[in-house]
């Protein structure tokens, strides 16, 4: 996994002496997901999807390939051999995941809940991944772990659902989490930025334990 997100890292890095970037890892990891759902996808999905700009979207696109991950033509961009493997290895961390309502637990207008596998041991007190969501542009994240069947906060052990069991039977039906994973739910007044601010959280949460 080291790996792939070193390469993924590498792409949303500066060309000197471009320009400062306006995309990072977040972004990256979103077009894969597009084109690995979609098989070929359009600048200006992308665009609309990633909330970019045109100029953006092109030194996207142009980094991927540079890293041998996409390749396109008229009829749009899909993944490479290399990108899909990529991809795949990601996706195994990152499985699955889901709109959520507002509750006890997701307090934002819009929020979005991300599965990362086996990763409970890497969460201190989920407070390094509130300020990655914050920084990500949304109102925060709420971490939680699924420890015998319970849905329960980092450090504490604490069941946070026991007063939404509607929700915690939605979370269980759809993201189907076992011992360990740990489910990352960021909240937004906009529901493009608490998608792509869960997503940061679970890609910072693994390269953070990379680099340990």
């Amino acid at each position: 996994m080291h790996q792939v997100i070193k390469l993924l890292s590498k792409v949303a890095e500066r060309h000197a002496p471009s320009r400062m970037l306006s995309f990072d890892l977040v972004h990256v990891f979103k077009t894969m997901q597009m084109m690995e759902n979609n098989k070929k996808i359009s600048r200006s999905l992308m665009m609309k999807e990633l909330d970019l700009g045109e100029g953006s979207v092109k030194t996207l696109v142009r980094h991927m390939k540079m890293s041998g991950l996409v390749e396109n033509s008229n009829a749009g961009m899909w993944l490479t051999n290399k990108g899909k493997t990529m991809y795949a290895k990601l996706h195994v961390s990152i499985p699955k995941e889901m709109d959520i309502p507002k509750c006890s637990v997701a307090l934002g207008k819009f929020n979005y809940a991300v599965l990362l596998k086996d990763m409970a041991y890497t969460i201190r007190s989920g407070i390094e991944q509130r300020d990655v969501a914050i920084k990500a542009g949304a109102v925060g994240a709420t971490t939680l772990i699924y420890r015998n069947e319970r849905l329960v906060l980092p450090g504490t052990g604490e069941d946070l659902m026991r007063n939404d069991p509607k929700i915690h039977s939605m979370i269980i039906e759809k993201l189907s989490p076992e011992e360990n994973d740990v489910i990352i739910i960021g909240s937004s007044q906009s529901k493009k930025i608490a998608e792509m601010a869960a997503k940061s959280v679970a890609l910072y949460t693994i390269e953070d334990h990379e680099k340990h």
